[in-house]
């Protein structure tokens, strides 16, 4: 059974992101959360870390500031169970749009989002100072209007 709960555990999310390589560890940890969810698969004992999302607030607007699902639970809708939170969260709180760097911007566009140019969006992306930037990783820069 996959369960998907509020968490206060960046660090636990950040090593979910770093195992699954959308970060190398080197980023400082965020000082603009707005909410954090982990998804467990409660079958296991102790419960299995099957995915996260977090959502930051950065200059005004809402960015998904991570996302990622473990391989064995891919493909089961894990992912956009997860970005149907963030995305309805930033809507309550009276965001008109979702900013996020895709590392796997097909998925994202089969949730509406669309790529827009980086120069475009807010400055609020680590990327450029990345060792993978441009090397190993080829992020979109991607919107979803909410309203």
């Amino acid at each position: 059974m996959i369960k998907i709960t509020e968490t206060n555990d960046y660090k636990e999310l950040k090593k979910l992101f770093i195992e699954n390589g959308l970060e190398v560890g080197a980023e400082p940890d965020p000082d603009d959360l707005v909410k954090c969810w982990r998804m467990t698969d409660e079958s296991e004992s102790p419960p299995k870390l099957a995915g996260g999302i977090v959502l930051a607030k950065r200059e005004g607007e809402f960015i998904i500031d991570g996302i990622a699902v473990d391989a064995a639970f891919r493909g089961q809708d894990a992912g956009t169970a997860l970005l149907a939170l963030a995305t309805e969260e930033a809507r309550m709180l009276g965001g008109e749009r979702i900013f996020l760097v895709a590392r796997a911007p097909e998925f994202f566009k089969k949730r509406w989002f669309k790529s827009v140019p980086k120069e475009s969006a807010p400055e609020f992306f680590e990327c450029r100072t990345c060792s993978q930037f441009e090397k190993t990783c080829y992020p979109e820069v991607m919107k979803l209007e909410v309203v």
